[in-house]
């Protein structure tokens, strides 16, 4: 009988984050309350919300956990990536499996750390200019680390976190869209969007992102063209 695949965590290793207004939209995705869209764009609630924008990142979502003893590495849904059919991910597995003391000096037991994993174009090809992992998060459960702390905990040991285009009162999506005309991570096809984080007296409160109206999912992959996977990046051999 066939193995049937677990989730180390038994959850999720991470969720779907709701879009703005006029942002574009998958069949599957949803849009943030109108509040939350104003608290992130128009006029925050008080002196104690923080918003955070970040560009917008287009890989494919994965996560690095200490599950025991071990250092773990999961697709979006919270499999083993090693499980995976996709290439991707099973490269992801091996590159996380080669650097797993690197991650010891980041996370604590029990904690995972979640980014993009950019080493396939999807709808966007970079010219990496550092390596292919992206962290946006360090977590526990559902709950997750202020940005303050996940960028110092990143910086201290050498990981990436997204280029920030903006921190502090609101930020519209016009003045994200100025702000993406050149990449912070080498991106040779125009910026898919932006990510707004909003923390609240120092605390993760919710997230929304904006996406281009005129943005292809998965322009690039085989699925899609019929072709040859391209690569953002390789393992050197």
């Amino acid at each position: 009988m066939e193995e049937k695949a677990i989730k180390p965590l038994g959850i999720k290793n991470y969720g779907s984050i709701g879009h703005l207004p006029n942002s574009r939209m998958g069949p599957s995705d949803h849009h943030v309350h109108a509040g939350q869209a104003e608290i992130c764009t128009v006029k925050a609630r008080d002196k104690h919300d923080e918003i955070i924008v970040t560009e917008k990142l287009d890989g494919s979502n994965c996560g690095v956990a200490w599950v025991g003893d071990n250092i773990v590495a999961l697709g979006r849904a919270g499999y083993l990536a090693e499980t995976s059919k996709y290439e991707q991910h099973q490269m992801f597995a091996k590159w996380v499996y080669d650097n797993r003391l690197w991650f010891k000096t980041l996370l604590n037991p029990g904690e995972r750390c979640v980014g993009e994993w950019m080493a396939q174009a999807h709808g966007t090809r970079y010219n990496l200019p550092h390596e292919p992992f992206v962290i946006f998060d360090i977590m526990r459960g559902h709950e997750r680390d202020p940005w303050e702390e996940v960028v110092r905990r990143c910086a201290h040991e050498g990981f990436i976190t997204p280029r920030v285009l903006h921190s502090g009162s609101p930020f519209s999506v016009e003045q994200a869209l100025v702000a993406l005309t050149v990449s912070g991570h080498g991106a040779i096809d125009p910026v898919e969007g932006a990510v707004w984080r909003v923390e609240r007296k120092g605390k993760f409160d919710f997230m929304a992102k904006y996406v281009r109206p005129d943005k292809v999912d998965g322009a690039y992959l085989p699925e899609q063209t019929g072709g040859e996977a391209i690569w953002n990046w390789r393992p050197s051999i």
